[in-house]
């Protein structure tokens, strides 16, 4: 993913603002660093590529190794600079609070897509992310083994309940939608529902909400004519019995809004 120096500027203006008294008062100016970078836990590194980037915009002689590719398990030291002083301790915090959201997401992300290993199901993300940085949180999905869906309300369509309820229902809305000229996703709440979605040609179904019984029935009825999606309420705990229902994607909300940072520093070499 290519970052644009607006980003990174943005990350470090919330921290940064006027300047880094802290660092400015006690660092001599050309005073120069070696540094690690450590995960403190076992996990999927995704983020080195956005560290680097922030300690670059500080220092544009940074040197930057990354010692664990992207997508990898990793811990302990993962990577190593070297670099102005005053730059990479500026740096540090942002740097550090992306690379580990990141690699949070895309540990979760691991451990979903291992628990559905041998089926068929593709794991899938949400619009569940943090404002501003869904572009970063959904590149960790990728990292993690899930794949993308909607990046966004313009590349996509899914009716969903209150687009249904204000559309004049499944038939209606569907014939609407097909207008856009993109496939056309309706979420199902009911095997009435998938009957009707069906009827009206509808692309993609998303299964919303159904026990694992109705999962099952649903894709019977569905008799592989289009591809379904069920979503909401998958844990780790039920994932594998969804997927085994014959599905084709799972959809998960947690994986970017559920995913917990993991714990990683900057250390003096």
């Amino acid at each position: 993913m290519e970052l644009t120096g607006f980003d990174i500027r943005s990350f470090l203006a919330e921290d940064v603002g006027d300047g880094d008294v802290t660092t400015e008062a006690v660092v001599p100016a050309d005073a120069r660093l070696d540094a690690s970078l450590l995960l403190k836990e076992e996990g999927i590194v995704c983020g080195l590529e956005v560290a680097e980037a922030v300690f670059r915009e500080l220092d544009p002689d940074v040197e930057f190794e990354d010692l664990v590719h992207e997508g990898q398990v990793g811990r302990g030291e993962i990577a190593r600079l070297s670099g102005n002083a005053r730059a990479l301790l500026t740096g540090e915090r942002t740097a550090l609070n992306l690379l580990g959201r990141l690699s949070g997401i895309a540990t979760l992300t691991r451990r979903y897509v291992d628990a559905v290993a041998g089926t068929a199901v593709t794991i899938l993300d949400t619009r569940k992310t943090t404002p501003g940085l869904r572009a970063l949180e959904k590149l960790a999905v990728r990292a993690g083994g899930g794949q993308n869906h909607r990046f966004g309300l313009y590349d996509g369509v899914l009716i969903k309940d209150n687009h249904l309820r204000l559309g004049g229902g499944i038939s209606f809305s569907v014939h609407r939608a097909k207008g856009t000229g993109l496939p056309v996703e309706v979420e199902c709440e009911t095997l009435d529902d998938v009957r009707l979605a069906l009827d009206a040609s509808a692309e993609l179904l998303l299964l919303d909400n159904m026990t694992v019984t109705e999962l099952r029935e649903a894709v019977l009825l569905v008799g592989g004519r289009v591809k379904t999606e069920a979503s909401g309420g998958v844990t780790l705990d039920n994932v594998r019995a969804i997927a085994a229902t014959g599905v084709d994607f799972v959809s998960v909300g947690a994986l970017t809004h559920g995913a917990r940072s993991l714990d990683v520093s900057m250390e003096v070499r």
